[in-house]
């Protein structure tokens, strides 16, 4: 009894008990903290996903669309719904993760609201639950659906109703006033999150386990380095609260600290790879708006990807590294999205724009940095698209800024997107010879332009990559 007694009371016991229960103490904290960390970015990159899908979704929609479709149940039958339930359709075909588009429309009172069109295909298996033109739903428990009518939002938590648990994001459809006539909601179900949880309640848990045994039998050695590592541990954790999916720990020995902290590791490489796979497929469903924005004129149609091209052959006479040259390049395809904003009858409009048309068409570099913020793409991205109007000589738009200031992609793509839609044929007139382009460039050389980037285009296009027209 009394050499039971000295062994419990021994500083390699204590030590290694005082291990495991900090241990197993930690090994809690952690798994909370990881939990709400990785939740948490996930959640939120989910609600800039939705409200991003509704923004785009909004704005190539027509107010106009929406006013000629009967609130009542032959409207499912009107030109309108039809065009409008296609697109919606379509839309879900290409993003599986997307559950319901519909449209809502208020109504006097506030709390009863109509619906307009519902891309929900199973309408008829509903039990007492339809969404027809003009069939109502109670917006009492959703105040987000309002709040839409004065921007893009998302729910701030998962709700339910009548089609099911789901989060939800909306964006206004406006007139061409500005003034909200309805709003967009795009539902997605929250089946993914369940399932992250419970793969990073596993992982954390075998993480601790295994931290536990090598407690045990390591004990005092073990214990000089806990320190260290769980100081290293919590850094981790508190960057990727922080939103650095990129932090790794840097991880010496075999022990169950440096296991759990390849876990964290490997946690936080799933976690980026998700979010590199939301910008990802956000990437892809703009690309193909920009698509549909060329193609609704013929002129313009492949301007994007030719820009794309020569803004990268540009950045490599430049010596930019490879990865920026790659940014450049997605950041050119996306450079006039902004037009999807713009009514289309300004866009191809063939007589002399007037003033008013030219007011209108100077806000899509701030429209399209808008319709890219909620995807969290790069700052870098967001602020060339926003300046690829701007002029070498301060007077641009829409922030006036000027030289150097100007970021360098917004400088290229400006010269690359002049020379381009000089040198093909556009609605309004005929396009330019390669000469009598480049001559038109070099006029306005340090007022327009850098003359920098001028001299990068001329020799460009004197190695031969000149972009096919």
């Amino acid at each position: 009894m009394n050499r039971l007694k000295r062994w419990l009371e021994s500083f390699r016991v204590r030590v290694t008990l005082t291990l495991v229960f900090s241990m197993l103490f930690m090994g809690v904290v952690s798994d909370t903290m990881l939990q709400h960390a990785a939740l948490q970015v996930q959640f939120e990159n989910l609600r800039d996903r939705l409200k991003a899908a509704a923004s785009i979704v909004a704005s190539a929609i027509d107010a106009e669309m929406i006013r000629q479709i009967p609130l009542n149940r032959s409207g499912v039958q009107s030109p309108m719904f039809r065009a409008l339930f296609e697109r919606f359709e379509k839309i879900k075909q290409e993003n599986p993760w997307v559950g319901f588009i519909y449209i809502l429309a208020p109504k006097e009172g506030g709390a009863r609201w109509q619906f307009v069109v519902d891309a929900d295909p199973y309408l008829s298996h509903r039990k007492n639950v339809t969404a027809y033109p003009g069939d109502e739903y109670d917006v009492t428990n959703f105040p987000e659906i309002r709040e839409a009518l004065k921007g893009p939002v998302a729910e701030r938590i998962i709700k339910s109703d009548d089609w099911g648990t789901m989060l939800s994001g909306y964006a206004p459809i406006v007139d061409g006033d500005g003034n909200p006539v309805a709003i967009v909601g795009v539902d997605t179900l929250v089946s993914d999150i369940y399932r992250m949880r419970k793969k990073i309640q596993e992982k954390v848990l075998w993480a601790i386990l295994l931290g536990t045994l090598w407690a045990l039998i390591l004990g005092f050695w073990l214990s000089k380095k806990l320190t260290g590592s769980l100081r290293g541990l919590s850094r981790g954790i508190r960057s990727v609260s922080r939103g650095d999916l990129k932090y790794k720990i840097d991880v010496r020995g075999n022990d169950e600290i440096a296991e759990l902290s390849r876990d964290f590791n490997r946690m936080a490489e799933d976690l980026n790879r998700t979010h590199q796979k939301n910008q990802a497929y956000f990437y892809g469903v703009i690309r193909s708006l920009v698509t549909i924005l060329e193609a609704r004129d013929p002129y313009t149609r492949g301007h994007s990807e030719r820009v794309a091209e020569l803004s990268a052959n540009m950045a490599t006479q430049m010596g930019l590294a490879p990865d920026r040259i790659e940014m450049l390049k997605q950041t050119a395809i996306l450079h006039d999205i902004g037009k999807l904003g713009i009514h289309e009858a300004i866009l191809c409009k063939k007589e002399k724009l007037t003033e008013r048309d030219w007011e209108l068409l100077r806000t899509h570099p701030a429209l399209g940095e808008d319709i890219l913020k909620p995807v969290s793409l790069d700052p870098e991205i967001l602020a060339a698209v926003r300046g690829h109007h701007e002029r070498h000589d301060g007077t641009g738009y829409p922030d006036r800024i000027a030289g150097e200031d100007i970021h360098v992609f917004s400088r290229i793509l400006s010269v690359a997107d002049a020379y381009d839609a000089m040198t093909t044929t556009r609605s309004y007139r005929q396009a330019m010879k390669h000469d009598e382009a480049i001559a038109e460039l070099k006029k306005h050389s340090g007022s327009q332009f850098d003359p920098k980037i001028i001299d990068l285009l001329i020799r460009c296009l004197t190695q031969g990559e000149k972009p096919a027209s």
